[in-house]
């Protein structure tokens, strides 16, 4: 019996020291071997990734010109917008009573009739106005004279009359509602929409 309690002591004290010494133990780090390459191997890496780079490169450049033709086309939308707003947006007048053309009137309508040159499927709409001094009947007949001076110049521009509508208002829409001068000066014109 005693054989066997030292046997027990002993395996009892053994066991817990081969744990501890092999619990403590380093793990084995795993070496990945290096890849030796042959001179024939690495030129034809360095070729495909040269490839690979030049391909990107004109990747990169294809897509610098397609941003680049958008911004182009957007700002061309833009100035074209631009160029049309002020063809709507200015207005030629006249003097009091008067229909004939001031030379500042003439010069606005050259504009105009540049741009109608540059836009041959639109078609316009030149409204004359008056202040409200006359009668309504007079005014209108003044308004529509007014009209088709401004028809009448463009005609002898190169537009055709086709594309030019006239129409009078007299003084039933004016810019300006006051009743001073300035204010008959504003709504003593024509206006021009695009029909």
């Amino acid at each position: 019996m005693r054989k066997k309690l030292w046997i027990s002591l002993v395996l009892l004290l053994v066991i817990p020291g081969l744990l501890c010494i092999a619990s403590c133990a380093k793990k084995a780090v795993k070496v990945e071997p290096v890849e030796v390459l042959s001179a024939e191997d690495q030129a034809a890496r360095k070729a495909a990734a040269e490839a690979a780079k030049k391909v990107e490169q004109e990747e990169l450049a294809r897509q610098r010109v397609i941003e680049e033709q958008r911004l182009k086309e957007e700002q061309a939308a833009r100035e074209k917008m631009a160029a049309r707003n002020m063809f709507i947006n200015e207005n030629i007048y006249f003097d009091f009573d008067k229909y004939n053309l001031l030379p500042l009137a003439q010069q606005i309508l050259q504009r105009k009739s540049e741009w109608l040159w540059s836009n041959p499927d639109v078609s316009v709409i030149i409204e004359g106005h008056c202040d409200e001094r006359g009668t309504n009947e007079y005014n209108i007949a003044l308004g529509d004279r007014r009209a088709e001076s401004a028809r009448t110049y463009l005609i002898n521009l190169g537009i055709a009359g086709s594309r030019l509508i006239t129409v009078s208002y007299g003084e039933e829409r004016p810019v300006d509602s006051d009743h001073n001068e300035g204010a008959w000066a504003k709504n003593r014109r024509a206006h021009f929409e695009i029909g």
